[in-house]
């Protein structure tokens, strides 16, 4: 075959071959924040379950009094609902004084279910979240196109109060990331502010924080003496959102009627899809 004629022919077949495996697009993925990037800032950041309201209302009242902000990641549906009368004004509490608002899923499964919390604090605050935090740090390609589907950043952290002999790693092929457990499993109040104390005396230059103060004595305790140290050491203490330079929310909108939901909404005969658990 003359050498015009051949180069004719393979264009042709790659040209066809083409057309038979179109090229797939390439699924957006979320951003990850493990890190703070506005110096000298700490972005303490807090799991509320819908159940508990007392412990973290005084969390909030114990930032605002020391001019600081934070970041609450609420579940959906995790020990009660979150459009129960009480849940609701415990999330418009957290948001009036200031905090940010953020989704920790539906009902703090695993994740490769998610769900509409995101879709709740909206319903209840009219601020639709940017952040999204993954249940014990996991996560996998799909739910990083989710959460970009979504509009959703997902946040991490680079320090957690935790006893020194409690390290959990957990490593797959499709999840890497270090997850340790402190207060969350039982550290006492002591090894929790010696650990603040060791976060402060290393003093790096920013902090993302995961927090946990499930229990009265580590909300009463640990977060005072903690803001108290952090301050003193000259760090700002402030919302994930403003320690990243970034908005909070995607949009506020103006006020409307609320709408009938409730979690009943969500309890489902059949097995949903994935991202009905967004």
């Amino acid at each position: 075959m003359p050498p015009m004629i051949f180069t004719i022919f393979l264009t042709i077949s790659l040209i066809t071959l083409a057309s038979a495996f179109p090229h797939q697009r390439r699924q957006e993925k979320a951003r990850i924040i493990s890190h703070c990037t506005v110096p000298n800032t700490v972005a303490l950041s807090f799991p509320w379950k819908s159940s508990q309201s007392h412990c973290r209302r005084d969390i909030v009242d114990t930032l605002k009094a020391a001019g600081a902000t934070g970041t609450f990641f609420f579940n959906g549906r995790n020990w009660g609902c979150i459009y129960d009368q009480n849940s609701i004004d415990n999330v418009l509490y957290a948001y009036n004084n200031g905090m940010q608002i953020a989704s920790h899923t539906w009902s703090h499964s695993h994740l490769n279910s998610l769900t509409q919390a995101q879709e709740a604090i909206e319903q209840i605050t009219r601020a639709l979240p940017a952040c999204m935090r993954p249940p014990y740090g996991e996560y996998n390609d799909v739910v990083l196109e989710v959460a970009a589907s979504r509009g959703q950043s997902v946040v991490l952290w680079d320090f957690e109060c935790v006893s020194s002999d409690i390290y959990i790693s957990r490593r797959s092929s499709a999840y890497s990331y270090p997850y340790s457990s402190g207060d969350s499993t039982g550290a006492p109040p002591a090894t929790q502010m010696a650990n603040y104390d060791a976060l402060v005396e290393r003093r790096p230059n920013t902090t993302l924080s995961l927090e946990h103060e499930i229990i009265e004595s580590s909300a009463h305790q640990v977060v005072p003496y903690a803001v108290h140290k952090l301050k003193s050491a000259g760090y700002r203490l402030v919302t994930v959102a403003e320690c990243l330079g970034m908005p909070p929310y995607q949009r506020v909108s103006d006020a409307k009627a609320q709408q009938s939901v409730s979690c009943t909404k969500y309890l489902f005969t059949t097995t949903p899809s994935f991202t009905d658990f967004f």
